[in-house]
C-alpha cells in the first residue's frame, strides 16, 4: 500500500515538473511569439530524433556492404570508428562555433553534410572512400546535429531548475529515432535493398535542415545571440576554468566508457547476435528494444537528476550496465535472454547524456555550455572509436566478440568508481544562481 502511494506520488510530481517544463517561457528570447520555448523543445526533439535514429541503423549494413564489395569487419568498423573520433574531434570546435554565433546555423548546416555524407557512403567502393564519407563527412554531420548543439540551445532556453527534464526529453528523442528508426531502415533494407535504403536515409536526414531554419533567432538589440550576450568570461577563460576543476575530468574519463560501450554495441551487437546463429530479425528487434526502453530511461534519468545527485546517478548507470553485460556473456544465448539484455540496456542506454551535460551546466553556467559538452563528447568519442575498432579488429584476430564483453564489464566497473569523487557544486560565482 505505501510503495503503491509512493509510486502514485512519483507519477504525480513527474507529471507536474513535465507541465511546468513546458509551461515555461524564457525572457532572454528575442524570436518571433509563435517560437516559444516549447516549440524550441518539439523541433530539436524532432532533430534529434532523425539525427540520433540514423546514427543507430548504420551497424545494420555491416554485412551487406561487407560482402558486396569484399571488406574485412575491419574496414566497415574502423570507418565507423573514424565517425565517432571525428564526432568526438569536432564537437568542442561546433560547440565553440555555435556558442558564439548560434546554434541554428550549425544545425542547418549540419542537416546538409550529413545526407552528402550517407550519399557518399552508398557509392564507396573503397575502403578509404568509406573512410572520407562514413567517417568524416558523417561524423562532422552528426557532430552539428546531435546532443552537444541540441542540449546547448535548450539549457539557454529553460531555466535552471527545468534543465533537467529538458534534458531527458531531448535525450529520449534520440532513443525515439533508434526505435523509429532502426525498423524503417530494416524495411527500407528489405524493399530496396542496402543501397536504396541508404539513399532513401540521406533524404530523410536532410529534412534537418528545414526545421532547424524554423527555429532562427533575430539578434538581440546588442547585435549578438542570446548566448553571447550571457557570457561572462571568454572561452579561453572557461576553458581554463574547466580544466582546473577535478570534477570535470572526473566526467570526462567516465564518458570514455559510456563511448566505447555504446559504440560497441549498436555496430557489432547485430553481427554478434548472427554469428550465434539468430537470424537478423532478432538483432534488430533487440536495438530497437534499446531504443524503447532508454525512452523511459531518458526521462527517468532527467526527472531524476533534478532531485539527487547526479554524479552518483552516473556511477549506478555505469554499474548497473556493466553488471547487465556480466550476466548476458555468463547465461545461454537466447532469443529471449538477447531482448532481456537489451531492456535492461535500453533503461540506462543515454541516460548518461542528460546526467553528464546537467552537471557541466550545473558546475559551470551556460554560457560555453555547448563547448564544455563537447569537449567532454571528445572523450565520449574516443571511447567510441575504440569500442567500434577494437570490436572488430579482435574479432578478426580471434573470431570471437567475449574478450570485447569482458573489457566492456572492466571498463564499466571503473567508470562507476570515478563518478564518485565528483564535486558537483556550483563554482563561487554562480552561487547566486539556481544549480541545474
Amino acid at each position: 500500500m505505501s510503495h503503491s502511494g509512493a509510486g502514485s506520488r512519483s507519477t504525480r510530481m513527474g507529471a507536474r515538473s513535465l507541465r511546468a517544463v513546458l509551461r515555461f517561457s524564457s525572457p532572454l528570447m528575442t524570436h518571433p511569439a509563435w517560437r516559444t520555448p516549447q516549440v524550441v523543445l518539439a523541433l530539436c526533439g524532432v532533430i534529434i530524433t532523425l539525427a540520433m535514429g540514423t546514427r543507430m541503423t548504420l551497424g545494420l549494413f555491416l554485412q551487406p556492404m561487407t560482402l558486396e564489395h569484399g571488406w574485412t569487419r575491419e574496414t566497415f568498423a574502423f570507418a565507423l570508428a573514424l565517425q565517432n573520433l571525428m564526432l568526438g574531434i569536432a564537437s568542442p570546435v561546433i560547440g565553440a562555433v555555435a556558442d558564439r554565433f548560434g546554434s541554428v546555423r550549425v544545425l542547418c548546416a549540419g542537416g546538409v553534410l550529413y545526407a552528402l555524407g550517407l550519399l557518399a557512403m552508398s557509392a564507396a567502393t573503397t575502403g578509404w572512400q568509406l573512410d572520407l564519407a562514413t567517417g568524416v563527412l558523417i561524423g562532422i554531420g552528426q557532430a552539428c546535429t546531435t546532443y552537444t548543439v541540441v542540449l546547448g540551445l535548450l539549457g539557454r532556453t529553460f531555466p535552471p531548475e527545468r534543465r533537467g527534464m529538458v534534458f531527458g526529453i531531448a535525450t529520449a528523442a534520440g532513443s525515439i529515432g533508434q526505435f523509429l528508426m532502426v525498423p524503417y531502415a530494416g524495411s527500407l533494407m528489405a524493399h530496396f535493398g542496402w543501397l536504396g535504403a541508404m539513399v532513401a536515409l540521406s533524404l530523410t536526414t536532410l529534412l534537418i535542415t528545414p526545421l532547424a531554419a524554423l527555429l532562427l533567432e533575430r539578434r538581440a538589440a546588442a547585435g549578438s545571440t542570446p548566448a553571447r550576450s550571457a557570457a561572462s568570461q571568454s572561452v579561453r577563460e572557461a576553458l581554463r576554468e574547466a580544466f582546473g576543476h577535478r570534477g570535470y575530468l572526473l566526467l570526462t574519463t567516465g564518458y570514455f566508457v559510456c563511448g566505447f560501450q555504446l559504440a560497441f554495441i549498436t555496430v557489432h551487437l547485430p553481427s554478434y547476435v548472427n554469428d550465434l546463429g539468430f537470424p537478423a530479425s532478432v538483432g534488430m528487434t533487440a536495438l530497437a528494444l534499446v531504443g524503447l526502453f532508454n525512452i523511459f530511461g531518458s526521462l527517468a534519468s532527467g526527472w531524476l537528476g533534478q532531485r539527487y545527485s547526479k554524479k552518483n546517478l552516473l556511477a549506478a548507470i555505469y554499474f548497473v550496465r556493466a553488471s547487465a553485460v556480466a550476466v548476458f556473456i555468463a547465461l545461454p544465448a537466447s532469443p529471449a535472454s538477447i531482448w532481456t539484455f537489451a531492456v535492461v540496456m535500453g533503461l540506462v542506454w543515454l541516460a548518461t547524456v542528460p546526467l553528464t551535460s546537467g552537471v557541466i551546466g550545473q558546475i559551470f553556467g551556460t554560457a560555453w555550455l555547448s563547448t564544455l559538452s563537447g569537449i567532454a563528447f571528445l572523450s565520449h568519442q574516443l571511447g567510441s572509436f575504440m569500442g567500434v575498432w577494437l570490436g572488430g579488429w579482435l574479432f578478426d584476430q580471434t573470431g570471437s566478440y567475449r574478450l570485447m564483453w569482458i573489457i566492456s564489464v572492466t571498463l564499466g566497473l571503473l567508470a562507476a568508481l570515478v563518478n564518485l569523487p565528483v564535486d558537483e557544486r556550483p563554482l563561487g560565482r554562480l552561487a547566486s544562481r539556481t544549480a541545474a
